[in-house]
């Protein structure tokens, strides 16, 4: 256990997150089976923690275990025998007592020995209690390092000259930051905002600057107090709310402009030079991006659910929910800050127990406007004292009914049932006219007909298996997010209800296309007309036969121009939708940046045209039929990663010129794949190539060298008789991994001299600086001396004829790891071989060695060594 100590905002969140991240992605990741995050905070509560790891481990919940012993026997199913890292983020807990009690809960997960917790604390008594150790103590930066990162903030090219004045105002400025990177990053922030000298200057005689106090945070805190006195009045409201939201949590960016919008904080307005509306959606997502530019919210990331929807998430530092609470006290109640509260000024309540909600004024709980519950019972009692609610939440609550009463909320606008066990939405949901927003648990199956009666209803959240019975959401023309669409058979929806939702923005998925009767039923659903639709995802189920009307469907389906990505799942046309590969040079999809498809078995081939120049990223999956990706690779001069994976009697991918502006090309269980081009080596901005059980792939035609490659897999290729000639031109490889090509027989020489009959390769000279693993699985090879000295990693396996370590390990003074075996089944001593005077090796590992009798005697040499 190992403690990271510092004060607020000096980053310690963001050392272990950075840690955590490359124990996730990086090299690291084979050291650790599983990598946990637990967000503590104030609130110590152990159970708390061991379901918080369930949480962390696969997004399962441990809501539904009730006892100590059923969380830890959860996580010792998990964890048992693997070695995990876990984070214990923000911890206060000074009680050594409770320290001890975590400890012997994680010593009964019987994980692996090696397993690690990192702990990041404000507090130096709470390092002396838990750690085991040394501390990580975090410094403050220098003054030119905070001058770095405001200059970062405030300047789009840090290549520009900057004014001196400017200059000389800004150094002055990074001094008052106290050396915190917080600090420097929303002051960083607020200044370029600001145009011109006497307006830094401004911020540089701030009256903050005059505050004098004992506590370390003070001076963060008057950073953060200039950064919120400079923002807008009605986004100062939309930053106060923030209290209402869980401490360290993540926060979604639509669900948090739904709860704006709720409170009435979005106004919508028209354009200045148009006449058009803008919307409250497009007015939140302004502020949003206005509050990440500031550095009140941060860490935002774009992650793409099982169903491919993008969701935009974000983090609050605790010193800026420090700060959202600090502004919001007088109208907010919640249990992470807890002050003198004036009954009749407090609107928004969250995680407050009913029990003592109920204890309040009956005329100061008719005047909330928000309640965030999360305890598993509530008592009805208290929702017919809510007179001007708007938005209400519940999340891990144990009700299996909800109250008749809350049909009495006349005002509700936002409406989050997702975290309840309800078995059936009630009739009485029909009478909330107002609501804007409703979110359902995904495991509801069915939904009442009085749900057409809620006219103003924006943004509607179900589940794939939600059925709604026929008329209903064609009702719902306010409608901007419908998460999916069901196309029912004889009683279910028709595709045609979509016709009237034309606000429908963001990601639609259409699911059961196999009941739409044809093309003109398909085109009633005037997906052309809905330009406000960013993805779109078509899915048809229960496939197993070539279906031409499909193709007549599809072709019926025509979106919009404006959408940017498109998903077409288990389509079993034999062509593609003409809309997408229509001749000519008429540019059919402008923005289309994304393009994916799954699992059409009877799709023979793929036609690009010029339409979709946009297109930066191609998925292929389980295309069986396809054979051939037709001309059009050439069109696609924007694209980044092509990935064509388990499409078996796929021959050749033609690319006569070159793709300039790959990145990522992905090739996996392409069976029948021979080819890959004369166009490989016209790649010229390709960084990862990986090729995986292509059987049939004889070459690799890298022949000049692609001087931007950085990683090369090459896994399962039974035939692959060579590795690329223009290997040792590809100057800029930092990873290198080969392996289970069993006609592998010649090696490039710049790489590994191989003395095998076949193979003609004479020593030459090797390209410096390659950091790479390298795997050989050669039988009859004898010498590695042309390895790049530079080489970190080197793996030589499955070699079942060899009997001799090759030679020229000497070389090789940057080597850290190394695996060897099986060799020979018979052998049973180690052979030989000779590593530099002065390695580095720092990891050994050997396997498949049934009658070895002794380790290699060089072992007793290897002073770096760390694990074996």
């Amino acid at each position: 256990m190992m403690a990271i100590v510092g004060l607020g905002g000096l980053g310690k969140t963001t050392l272990a997150r950075s840690v955590t991240k490359q124990l996730k992605e990086g090299e690291m990741k084979r050291y650790f089976d599983a990598t946990l995050w637990v967000y503590v905070s104030n609130a110590f509560d152990v159970n708390s923690i061991l379901c918080r790891m369930l949480e962390s481990y696969d997004c399962a919940t441990g809501a539904n275990l009730s006892s100590r012993e059923a969380l830890i026997g959860s996580l010792q199913q998990k964890l048992k025998e693997k070695r995990y890292f876990l984070v214990l983020d923000d911890v206060w807990n000074e009680d050594a007592n409770n320290w001890d009690d975590l400890k012997r809960c994680l010593l009964q997960l019987n994980s692996a020995k090696g397993s690690f917790v990192i702990v990041t604390t404000r507090s130096a008594k709470v390092a002396s209690i838990m750690e085991t150790l040394s501390r990580c103590d975090l410094g403050t930066l220098s003054d030119d390092e905070c001058w770095s990162i405001l200059k970062d903030r405030v300047f789009a090219d840090l290549n520009a000259p900057i004014p001196s004045e400017l200059e000389e105002i800004g150094r002055l400025i990074a001094k008052k930051c106290a050396g915190l990177p917080l600090a420097a990053k929303v002051l960083g922030s607020l200044m370029r905002s600001k145009n011109g000298s006497n307006e830094w200057l401004s911020i540089l005689q701030s009256k903050i600057w005059q505050v004098s106090s004992d506590k370390e945070d003070s001076k963060i805190m008057s950073v953060l107090g200039l950064s919120f006195d400079n923002l807008e009045s009605p986004l100062k409201q939309c930053f106060a709310y923030c209290s209402m939201l869980e401490r360290g949590s993540s926060i979604e960016r639509d669900n948090l402009i739904q709860l704006w919008m709720a409170q009435g904080f979005l106004h919508p307005s028209h354009g200045h030079q148009t006449k058009q509306e803008i919307e409250m959606e497009d007015i939140g997502n302004k502020y949003f991006e206005t509050l990440l530019e500031n550095s009140l919210f941060q860490d935002a990331t774009e992650d793409e659910d099982d169903y491919g929807v993008i969701i935009t998430q974000c983090k609050m530092h605790d010193l800026v929910h420090d700060l959202a609470n600090e502004v919001s006290q007088c109208e907010s109640w919640t249990s992470d800050f807890n002050h003198e509260m004036d009954d009749n000024e407090i609107r928004h309540v969250a995680r407050v127990p009913t029990a003592i909600l109920e204890k309040m004024p009956k005329s100061s709980i008719s005047r909330l406007r928000s309640f965030f519950l999360n305890i598993r019972e509530v008592s009805n009692t208290i929702f017919p004292k809510f007179r001007a609610l708007r938005v209400l939440s519940f999340c891990e609550t144990e009700n299996q009914e909800l109250p008749y009463s809350l049909s009495k909320l006349k005002h509700l606008r936002y409406l989050d049932l997702f975290g309840t066990k309800i078995k059936a939405l009630p009739e009485f949901i029909g009478k909330l006219y107002n609501l804007q927003t409703l979110r359902l648990p995904w495991n509801l199956k069915k939904c009442p007909k009085v749900i057409q009666n809620l006219i103003n209803l924006r943004h509607f959240y179900f589940g794939e298996e939600m059925k709604f019975e026929a008329g209903i959401l064609g009702r719902l023309t306010n409608l901007r997010t419908l998460p999916f669409f069901n196309v029912g058979e004889e009683r279910g929806n028709a595709i045609k209800e979509l016709g009237g939702l034309n606000q429908l923005r963001g990601h639609l998925i259409i699911i059961g296309l196999e009941h739409v009767r044809d093309g003109e039923e398909a085109m009633k659903a005037r997906l052309v007309h809905k330009s406000h639709l960013s993805r779109l995802t078509f899915v048809w189920t229960d496939n197993e036969v070539p279906n031409e009307n499909q193709t007549d469907v599809l072709d019926g389906l025509e979106p919009h121009g404006n959408l940017l990505s498109l998903t077409i799942g288990n389509f079993m046309g034999a062509r593609f939708p003409s809309w997408i590969s229509a001749e000519g040079e008429v540019v059919v999809f402008p923005c289309l940046e994304q393009l994916r498809i799954d699992g059409c078995d009877s799709l023979e081939s793929i036609r690009i045209t010029q339409g979709i120049a946009s297109l930066g990223q191609l998925k292929i999956s389980y295309c069986e039929a396809l054979s051939s990706q037709e001309v059009g690779l050439d069109y696609c001069t924007s694209l980044q990663e092509l990935d064509i994976d388990n499409c078996r009697n796929l021959v050749s991918i033609p690319t006569a010129q070159g793709m300039p502006s790959l990145r990522k090309l992905n090739l996996v269980a392409c069976e029948g794949l021979s080819s890959l081009g004369s166009g490989l080596n016209y790649c010229t901005s390709l960084l990862e190539l990986e090729i995986k059980i292509c059987d049939n792939l004889t070459s690799i035609p890298i022949t000049q060298g692609i001087t931007s490659l950085r990683r090369l897999t090459i896994l399962c290729c039974e035939r692959l008789l060579s590795l690329p000639s223009g290997l040792q031109f590809c100057t800029s490889l930092k990873y290198l991994y080969i392996r289970d090509c069993s006609s592998l027989v010649s090696i490039s020489a710049s790489y590994v001299k191989c003395d095998h009959p076949d193979s003609t390769n004479q020593p030459e000279e090797i390209s410096q600086g390659v950091d790479a693993y390298l795997s050989l699985q050669l039988e009859d090879c004898h010498t590695v001396e042309s390895i790049p000295p530079n080489l970190r990693h080197l793996l030589i396996c499955h070699c079942g004829k060899l009997k001799y370590v090759p030679t020229g390990f000497h070389l090789l003074t940057r080597l850290k790891e190394l695996t060897i075996g099986p060799f020979w089944h018979k052998l049973d001593a180690f052979p030989d071989f000779q590593l530099p005077t002065n390695s580095q090796l720092e990891e050994l590992w050997l396997f498949g060695w049934p009658k070895l009798k002794s380790l290699p005697q060089q072992i007793q040499h290897f002073t770096c060594l760390k694990e074996l």
